[in-house]
């Protein structure tokens, strides 16, 4: 039985989360239809301008990212604290990007009628902008805005109606860095795992080319969260890892695949990952078998225990 979104998002806890969404129709969210012989492909273009647009309005940041043929990878970072710092004219500004918002919202906005607001509009202005500012952080809010204005276009597109989304988006709650650092390989590696790139440079509409392309070009990626280290300034703390040593990561757990083996790398890539105690197998199922194999909630120490499970029931 699904739990609870509360019960799953649970920021004292951590403030990251790997979530998953899934299109149930035949003709799937992008690619090519094997009947029709119509491409797709378009709409994975759609997905990734409206997630970095969300990137840049919501108190969220955009850890990586793969857009599939069929679904979609994202591993979010939930800057409640930001959010909190925001002044009501910057959480009214930013709803409205999303959002018509309502008419007291623009009144207040306007510095010519804000002072003709009375107390008791105040009081409902306060109260509006408290339920803005818990959504700009909210993770559900941030998959629904997501989501609905693709499902959107991709029904007026094949004109019909219906549902384009499973009806909920799995999530979990990645509880240190080893758990944070592998799901960002696993989503990374996602099109090199599918057969449908042989290289990370390929891999397209991923976090991990677009990060790569703006380092090659000189470009800054401030719509993705920034590494430790990283030279330019942005808001929040930023990974607690660098990105050299995280693309050495994902290098070397995608040297298998590339060499048309049947699985991913199985090396521990030890400038990562703090502790020198994890095991190989321990790393190899967290970066490739992340979404499958685990919960809602995944720690290096869950990692090492079902692995101990899984050797000794064989």
């Amino acid at each position: 039985m699904p739990q609870a979104r509360k019960n799953i998002v649970n920021l004292s806890a951590t403030p990251y989360y790997h979530c998953i969404s899934r299109c149930v129709r035949r003709a799937y969210l992008c690619g090519k239809d094997a009947l029709t012989g119509k491409s797709y492909q378009h709409r994975r273009r759609w997905v990734e301008s409206r997630l970095l647009f969300l990137g840049k309005v919501f108190g969220i940041d955009i850890c990586a990212y793969a857009v599939m043929s069929n679904h979609t990878h994202l591993v979010l970072h939930v800057d409640r604290k930001r959010v909190e710092g925001w002044s009501t004219e910057e959480v009214l500004h930013r709803w409205h990007k999303l959002h018509k918002g309502m008419a007291i919202g623009h009144r207040y906005l306007d510095v010519e009628k804000r002072g003709l607001l009375t107390e008791a509009e105040l009081k409902t202005l306060r109260e509006l902008v408290g339920v803005y500012r818990r959504r700009l952080h909210d993770i559900s809010w941030f998959m629904r805005l997501l989501n609905e204005p693709i499902a959107r276009k991709a029904n007026a597109e094949d004109e019909c109606t219906g549902r384009f989304w499973e009806g909920r988006f799995k999530s979990q709650a990645l509880l240190d860095e080893t758990a944070l650092a592998a799901c960002m390989a696993y989503v990374d590696l996602n099109p090199i795992r599918a057969g449908v790139a042989t290289s990370l440079a390929t891999s397209s509409y991923t976090s991990i080319k677009r990060r790569l392309h703006c380092n090659d070009s000189g470009r800054k990626y401030l719509q993705l969260m920034r590494f430790a280290r990283d030279t330019f300034t942005s808001h929040g703390s930023p990974l607690p890892f660098t990105f050299e040593d995280y693309h050495e990561a994902v290098m070397q757990s995608s040297v298998n695949k590339v060499q048309g083996k049947a699985s991913l790398s199985t090396s521990v890539p030890a400038a990562l990952i703090k502790s020198s105690a994890i095991p190989k197998q321990t790393w190899h199922s967290l970066a490739v078998n992340i979404e499958n194999r685990f919960g809602t909630k995944i720690s290096r120490d869950i990692a090492i225990r079902r692995l101990k499970q899984s050797i000794t029931t064989h």
